[in-house]
């Protein structure tokens, strides 16, 4: 049975078995789709959305062919469990320092479980620091967005867009949306980072993050990945990759001894066939659904998750004697490389070989510092002096600590009282003064009217002659009256309006004025 499944995946054709997306051209998707020149001639994304009569769909990813193409045969989350996993993230991000401060296992375990598609941009902008990075340099892509930019670097990049994920459905037209931001992206990043300008490598990266983000948040991200988790990958020379395909074959010898024997033995050196893997974080060879998997972890964990990948795919390509029969020679080895078993790409399998192999960043510094030293002795130094590697999200965290800017009430109408002088205040002083003192004149009067009884105002507001005789008599002064019942039947007369505006500037002796 086995025999006959390697005879069959040989039978299939080398379109099918090719998981590099990319690297059709856009004519492959005249003749698969149906269309007849007309991609290039489309000018926006909504353009394309309903291509070929209907009869090609595109999947919840956003893919219209191609071999990232999923359509229905992946299994869906159901949509509780989806919701629970989305309320989770919530709370997370809402408390991100908190999370990363005490409680960073939970978030690797959650990254690892996948994240919601829902929030899986906003997370990663949180991983990878990129949200910090951007508040501390508001309006820096807008400025570099209008920047004319070398001409070099503008050419290269023009010519590289047609050819980042052509079955998208945000890069299938020329001159789309998604490829004129995806050049504003490559662009801005040559005009930040004069020193790398631009790599074909970044292209992918970028339409990846695109897919998740609008332009600027995109372009901070992918400022994170160039000089966080893979600094000096894009300079000029490839030297830090050099240095890690070093690293990955140690490593290769500790993990799978017959795949590192096999490689040895063809003189296979690791810069043939793992360039494209890590400077694309696999983007460009795994199907889309353990792309997203894998970018999850890695957007936590750094760049270990990128070796275990790789580690991964040759242990079980080139890990046995069975295995390295068809490949006596460099020739059928690259072959093999170049066409990995699905199998051993598919989501589940993928992630939990990931979550399994015993790699640390620990290992991956220890050998870095070997092989480092080999380099000098061959070599000499580097000719370029990256940044120090940040392994994940906890390491950048604490490098560059969320700011609290935005908890800070910031008013958008601020209102200065003008200047007043000090005769003016002394003046509105004492108006304030003589007022209180007449409402507190008002207050005193009520109360002895409440004690002497109901008293009924006349035309003008005061008190008949009658009441003032009241008030005079001793014997009413010491009579026990029912406050009560008086106010209860002053409630039931019907008041003139001059009655209810004396009334109810009146209080009872606990009741503040709030006129005041």
């Amino acid at each position: 049975m086995k025999k006959s499944r390697e005879d069959e995946m040989n039978a299939t054709p080398e379109a099918a078995m090719n998981p590099r997306g990319t690297t059709e051209s856009l004519a492959d998707l005249d003749s698969d789709a149906g269309l007849r020149g007309d991609v290039s001639s489309l000018g926006s994304d909504s353009e394309v959305n309903g291509f070929a009569n209907g009869d090609q769909k595109i999947d919840k990813y956003g893919f219209v062919g191609g071999a990232q193409y999923t359509g229905e045969l992946q299994p869906e989350i159901p949509p509780e469990v989806l919701r629970q996993r989305e309320s989770k993230w919530l709370d997370m991000l809402n408390n991100w320092d908190k999370w990363m401060a005490k409680k960073h296992k939970k978030v690797r375990l959650r990254c690892q479980k996948g994240i919601p598609p829902s929030l899986r941009g906003r997370a990663w902008q949180y991983l990878s620091g990129s949200k910090v990075k951007m508040e501390h340099n508001p309006g820096k892509f807008d400025e570099i967005d209008q920047s004319p930019g070398d001409p070099t670097w503008l050419d290269v990049i023009e010519r590289d867009l047609h050819r980042q994920f052509p079955f998208h459905e945000m890069f299938i037209a020329r001159g789309g949306h998604g490829q004129q931001d995806l050049y504003r992206i490559l662009k801005a990043y040559t005009i930040y980072r004069p020193e790398e300008g631009y790599c074909q490598a970044q292209a992918p990266i970028a339409a990846v993050l695109l897919m998740h983000m609008p332009a600027e948040q995109a372009f901070w991200c992918l400022v994170q990945i160039c000089e966080k988790y893979l600094p000096g990958y894009y300079s000029a020379g490839l030297e830090a990759v050099q240095l890690d395909g070093e690293i990955f074959f140690a490593l290769l010898r500790k993990v799978s001894t017959a795949a590192y024997k096999h490689l040895n033995k063809y003189k296979i050196d690791p810069i043939l066939y793992m360039t494209e893997w890590f400077m694309c974080a696999f983007s460009r060879t795994l199907p889309w659904v353990s792309v997203l998997r894998i970018w999850d972890m890695f957007f936590y964990e750094g760049v270990k998750v990128i070796f275990r990948v790789g580690l991964i795919l040759l242990k079980y390509t080139l890990g046995s004697s069975d295995k390295l029969k068809k490949c006596q020679g460099q020739y059928e080895t690259m072959e093999k490389l170049r066409g990995i078993d699905p199998r051993y790409m598919q989501e589940a399998f993928l992630v939990r070989e990931v979550i399994e192999l015993p790699v640390t960043e620990r290992e991956i510094e220890k050998e870095h510092l070997i092989q480092l030293k080999k380099w000098k002795d061959t070599h000499g130094d580097l000719k370029y002096q990256p940044p120090p590697r940040l392994h994940g999200a906890k390491a950048i965290n604490e490098a560059e600590p969320h700011s609290h800017k935005a908890l800070v009430q910031m008013p958008s109408i601020v209102i200065h009282s003008p200047p007043v002088s000090p005769s003016s205040d002394s003046s509105s002083n004492s108006k304030k003064k003589d007022k209180k003192s007449t409402k507190e004149q008002k207050k005193e009067k009520k109360k002895l009217e409440k004690k002497a009884g109901k008293v009924e105002p006349t035309a003008n507001g005061s008190a008949t002659d009658e009441t003032k005789r009241i008030l005079k008599d001793e014997q009413y002064a010491t009579q026990p009256v029912d406050i009560a019942e008086d106010i209860k039947q002053s409630m039931l007369i019907k008041d003139t309006p001059l009655q209810q505006s004396e009334l109810s500037l009146s209080s009872e002796g606990t009741e503040q004025d709030t006129y005041l």
